[in-house]
């Protein structure tokens, strides 16, 4: 039976948990019950009391006054939201907090969206009766950091900032300081922000009632003329965004409060790295390169010059002599086009992208484990996990909201186990940190299974009757040698014993993996036994559990899923399957290939065997991004016709035969896929640059000057294209999405999947694969004259090769590529912090600034490669996982010496 409260002494539903305000709130539309210290994304707190309400226990009877923010709601409740001692209280209180408050705030025109004008104003205050406090009205500003600035004159002491910090980010940068009228907020121990260990996340300006703490571009201080939601172009968490447009410009950006993704919260790129958009730097009209120079065109000369060019060289060699990068960066929609374009109109299965690069492993993974290679969960799953397991990935940095969210987890008490070969923010706060040698996954995870099979903590049941193949798996984990697995791995036995068993142990237990664990030569049989270690514990088809690759870009899985990679089209079907050939060429009415393309590497390696003579890449800079540099430079110039869809003029536009100027994620409108299987809605913020095209536009054009029937490009229509092609895409509406998405696979009715498998595997059974380990090739040749390992990764503050966040002031808060060092490898090298460093590897060298750190073993080096003038890419290996043929970045050898004839670099 619904139980039921009283407003007014009018009847409302209760639901469970509910605060008297959440009630209050969600049962009445007017704001009946204000609030200072309250946020709907922070927990009750209860240190204004604004929010009080009388509260009776039967109608007409006696009432106490109560703090609604933290009041639980309960059956037969009789609230009074507005009593006349009530309103009184509050007046009171909105007077007591103006008097230590600037004075001009009742008649402020500039601040129009500060709250306590408003609550002075909904209470009826036009003047103080109360003395001004004393000294707080002249405290010094803080402009010291480039995004955010504070005006402690400002500040009421709400703590909204401060628990921001602490429950939404978990850093805990912002404190209260003294008591009284003395006491104010602090940054770290009274510093300036810049000093502090704050991450810009920007979540205290947004939780500020009062701009006291606000954002440079004063998005509270100026009224915009409109505010539109997309989403994120950076990580692959799928961030909501709320754009503020003022006069055609975007001015500010903030995490909607209501989001599924991202309630509230940002990163320091989502939030303030947008400024790229409109850069000086921008592209803004066609570029051919005539005897070597760049010469601006217009379109219609440069669609004709490609397209000749295109049908000439299909004429000469055929069509798999072309080939075709599309981006992760891209909407789905503009991925599917790029794929439809190289085989509907090319005629060639040479389709790749970044995303089957760098995390084929994956999708051929858990496709042989599950079926299917995406996400089993959602992120709020954390919130019903008991033990976590982040596997090769530091999401602190590379994939924030979401490594906040795990960072609570470990904060409020739930296991934390990271594999991981640097000490990362989150090892921190593990339970177990399991700092393996750079390349020894396998070795490691074969471990996990034998202790958890001696422990007898499998799942018997869910093995019996949901998998197949564990027995001989079974065999050859208890046939290992473990004294030498952990000599591999370099980690303490008992260490590894005791997080198997945590994980086994678990009610719930979910993994999360990256980059670590996929870019490795045995990245593909890594994932295999991620999936199967979820499998042997029965951590799979429920809240709470699974597994969850951690996509590195925006839309890695939506590259993948619109199926642009050489061997599957869209919708994951294999392209030489009679059935599924048949049903592409009669759906794009064209004759297609049926044998499978080129992947990335083996693209240059044709170009440098003239087997490749055209390629068309778009908005991926893969000179900087790709392993060997100095080899990817070799093949693309060997070619006839390069084309390359940019924003900026990157490494790889600066060798292409011709450049077309491309729009940015707000000048456009498409559909993005996050790493949990959740399709969005990217809108239009603002129109495309003068002289700049929607890539989607751009493939639209040239397939209708090829001779292909392609209807002109809108984003929703061809949604609806590819809804009629992938099977998981089958529900999905532009509609339908609405403002939170849709995780596929969407059936008919419009029915999304949180969950994966809870009932059957896509394949049927789970498939258990025994693997054994095996050194690099890169250490087996090279480890004798190159002692380090080198391994790489990403940092908070900029974003692959750092094209768009190196053109935002995201530059002044890391401004270069630093190699992490340990302390004892740098005193036996006489290397000290600062010291410039000579990075050498058997394909080339760089040199870069040292910072020594603990945070990686001896015998380790760790480096970003978001900065062109060290090309970090120029010493990694063309070593790649013999599945996948994804990269190994993560295991370099190299050996280092001090600079020479370079000074010493100071922050």
């Amino acid at each position: 039976m619904q139980k039921t409260a009283y407003i007014n002494d009018q009847p409302y539903p209760i639901q469970e948990g509910e605060t008297v305000l959440e009630f209050v709130r969600r049962s009445r539309e007017e704001k009946l019950i204000p609030a200072l210290c309250d946020a709907p994304h922070l927990k009750p707190f209860g240190a204004c009391r604004l929010c009080s309400v009388d509260v009776a226990l039967e109608q007409g009877g006696p009432a106490r006054v109560m703090a609604s923010c933290h009041t639980p709601v309960a059956e037969g409740m009789y609230i009074y939201p507005s009593t006349e001692r009530i309103l009184k209280l509050r007046k009171n209180i909105v007077e007591l907090v103006l008097s230590d408050h600037p004075q001009d705030c009742l008649t402020c025109e500039v601040n129009n969206n500060c709250e306590l004008q408003e609550l002075a104003a909904l209470t009826g205050i036009r003047d103080i009766r109360y003395p001004v406090g004393r000294d707080h009205p002249d405290r010094k500003k803080d402009l010291s950091h480039p995004y955010i600035s504070s005006d402690p004159s400002k500040c009421i002491n709400c703590s909204r900032c401060i628990r921001a910090c602490d429950e939404v980010q978990g850093m805990f940068v912002l404190s209260m300081a003294d008591r009284g009228f003395e006491s104010r907020v602090i940054k770290g121990t009274d510093n300036s922000l810049i000093d502090s260990s704050c991450l810009g996340c920007g979540s205290c300006v947004q939780a500020c009632p009062t701009s006291a703490i606000s954002d440079v571009f004063e998005s509270k201080s100026v009224a915009a003329d409109r505010k539109v939601q997309t989403v994120c172009t950076y990580c692959g968490v799928g961030c909501n965004l709320e754009v503020a447009v003022k006069n055609g410009k975007v001015r500010s950006i903030e995490g909607p409060l209501d989001s599924k993704v991202n309630p509230g919260q940002l990163c320091v790129k989502g939030r303030y790295a947008f400024s790229f958009y409109d850069h000086p730097d921008r592209i803004r009209t066609p570029l051919i390169k005539k005897n070597g120079e760049f010469v601006e065109s217009s379109w219609d000369e440069a669609y004709e010059f490609i397209a000749s060019e295109l049908k000439r060289i299909i004429k000469e060699n055929g069509p798999d002599y072309i080939a075709g990068i599309s981006s992760a960066n891209c909407p789905n929609e503009e991925n599917y086009l790029m794929q439809k374009f190289m085989r509907a109109v090319i005629g060639t299965n040479n389709i790749d992208n970044c995303a089957r690069v760098c995390h084929a492993p994956t999708a051929l993974g858990m496709q042989r484990t599950f079926g299917t290679g995406a996400a089993t969960n959602s992120i709020e799953d954390i919130d019903h996990t008991d033990c976590i397991l982040v596997f090769g990935a530091n999401p602190t940095e590379a994939h924030p909201v979401t490594g906040a969210k795990i960072k609570q987890a470990a904060i409020q008490g739930k296991t934390l186990i990271v594999v991981d070969p640097r000490r990362t923010e989150l090892a921190r706060y593990a339970d177990y940190h399991l700092q393996l040698k750079p390349g020894t996954n396998v070795a490691l995870l074969n471990l996990f299974f034998y202790y958890i099979i001696k422990e007898n903590l499998t799942d018997t049941g869910f093995i019996e009757e949901r998998t197949e193949g564990f027995e001989e798996f079974r065999q050859h984990i208890l046939s290992q040698n473990i004294d030498e697995l952990v000599n591999i791995t370099g980690v303490d036995w008992n260490l590894v014993r005791e997080a198997a068993i945590a994980y086994a142990s678990a009610a719930n237990a979910m993994s999360f993996h990256g980059l670590g664990a996929t870019e490795n030569s045995q990245g593909t049989a890594t994932v295999m036994l991620i999936a199967n270690l979820a499998m042997i514990t029965g951590n799979i088809g429920r809240k709470g559990v699974g597994v969850n690759p951690l996509r590195g870009q925006n839309n890695v899985q939506g590259a993948a899923d619109m199926g642009c990679q050489p061997n599957q089209g869209a919708g994951y079907l294999d392209v030489t399957d009679d059935d599924v050939h048949a049903l592409y060429e009669k759906f794009y009415r064209a004759r297609l290939p049926r044998h499978v393309g080129y992947k990335i590497p083996e693209m240059y390696e044709a170009a440098l065997q003239d087997q490749l003579k055209a390629m068309w890449i778009v908005g991926e800079n893969v000179v900087q991004t790709d392993p060997n540099s100095q080899m990817v430079i070799e093949a693309l110039r060997k070619l006839d016709l390069l084309v390359v869809q940019e924003l900026f003029m990157t490494e790889t536009a600066e060798l292409a035969t011709v450049v077309l100027p491309a729009a940015s994620f707000l000048e456009k409108e498409g559909t993005f896929t996050n790493g949990e299987r959740r399709v969005q809605r990217v809108n239009r913020v603002i129109d495309p640059l003068p002289g700049t095209k929607p890539d989607g536009q751009i493939i639209t054009e040239i397939m209708q000057r090829m001779g292909y029937p392609q209807p002109d490009y809108s984003a929703q229509e061809v949604l609806e294209e590819i809804s009629g092609i992938v099977p998981f895409f089958k529900g999905i509406t532009w509609k339908r999405l609405g403002k939170d998405g849709l995780q596929w696979p969407v059936h008919e009715d419009g029915t999304d999947t949180p969950v994966l498998h809870e009932e059957i595997f896509k394949r049927g059974r789970g498939a258990f694969y025994k693997q054994t380990y095996k050194q690099s090739l890169e250490l087996q040749e090279h480890n004798n004259g190159y002692p380090f390992i080198l391994t790489t990764n990403r940092g908070l503050e900029h974003y692959n090769s750092g094209a768009m966040t190196r053109r935002t002031p995201n530059r002044e808060l890391v401004s270069g590529d630093v190699l992490l060092i340990n302390p004892a490898d740098a005193g036996k090298y006489t290397i000290e912090d600062g010291d410039m460093v000579c990075v050498e590897s058997p394909r080339g060298k760089t040199d870069i600034r040292a910072q020594i750190s603990n945070a990686v073993k001896r015998g380790v080096l760790s480096t970003t490669f978001h900065f062109p003038d060290v090309m970090i890419n120029n010493i990694t290996s063309d070593v790649y996982d013999s599945d996948s043929l994804c990269p190994e970045y993560k295991v370099v050898a190299v050996r280092i010496r001090k600079s020479k004839g370079l000074h010493k670099i100071r922050n």
